[in-house]
């Protein structure tokens, strides 16, 4: 899924000239914002392996998130996350620039509420509700996930696994899969053993791309009793809360898909 950055909405002369430290909110900043009412991104929004919109990131100043450069900008608002450094955030309120912090996103549902919310920041509440509610109808329309779905294993670097309450959560189930992770009973984030993921022999691994080199932390996830499971692996689309969720959900429909047509659901 693509999105044009800035179409129409607010011209820049009228609107709030912003500065973004988060990698998600940087990228709520480039689909609403025109391009010249943003100032400066952080330093991972042109890093492929962290943020979804890299390439149109390139063309933005980045700000490091350092106090001194953001107030150098001098932008008249800074976006930032819930767990964004306190010291920054506050530093920066001390000088007089406002600082709004949107939330870690737990669930698909957030997503339009934070769209139209960022929207009326950057004086784009137009284009935002637009957005907002083209999502809201894609949402709506994705069946619910089914009792005889493939069982999926969210199985990452140390056992790092998700259940309900998270976005991915919502993602692999909004894609037709059920949550290895949520039938064992816990919220949020956790950790599986492999012993649990053998034991329950689930249709599918959801993983996350290797970094190069050696980690111990990566051992587990390669260990040869899981060769013969398929593994769908994550990518920047699962991590922030904007449409390019969707782009996640497409990949494991794709998988699920492909699952049943094998017969091995």
């Amino acid at each position: 899924m693509a999105f044009a950055l800035a179409s129409f909405g607010a011209s820049a002369s009228d609107a709030p000239r912003v500065v973004s430290v988060n990698v998600c909110t940087d990228q709520l900043v480039m689909l609403l914002a025109e391009p010249a009412q943003i100032i400066s991104l952080s330093d991972l929004s042109d890093h492929p392996r962290s943020s979804a919109m890299a390439e149109d990131a390139a063309q933005f100043p980045k700000n490091n998130s350092q106090a001194e450069v953001i107030a150098l900008q001098n932008p008249d608002i800074v976006v930032a996350g819930a767990y964004t450094n306190p010291s920054l955030v506050a530093l920066l309120r001390s000088i007089g620039i406002e600082v709004v912090q949107f939330p870690i996103t737990q669930s698909l549902r957030e997503i339009p509420d934070d769209i139209r919310r960022m929207g009326a920041l950057l004086g784009q509440e137009d284009k935002a509700r637009a957005l907002a509610a083209d999502l809201d109808a894609e949402l709506q329309g994705l069946p619910a996930v089914q009792e005889d779905a493939p069982l999926a294993a969210f199985f990452m670097p140390n056992g790092f696994s998700v259940g309900a309450g998270t976005l991915s959560h919502d993602i692999l189930t909004a894609g037709g899969a059920r949550n290895l992770s949520d039938d064992l009973g816990f919220d949020g984030i956790g950790t599986l053993t492999l012993e649990q993921v053998i034991l329950h022999q689930p249709d599918l691994l959801i993983g996350s791309q290797r970094f190069d080199g050696f980690s111990l932390s990566e051992e587990m996830v390669s260990h040869p009793a899981l060769t013969g499971f398929p593994v769908l692996q994550t990518s920047v689309d699962w991590v922030c809360g904007t449409p390019l969720v969707m782009n996640a959900i497409a990949s494991v429909q794709d998988r699920v898909g492909e699952l049943r047509a094998s017969g091995t659901d």
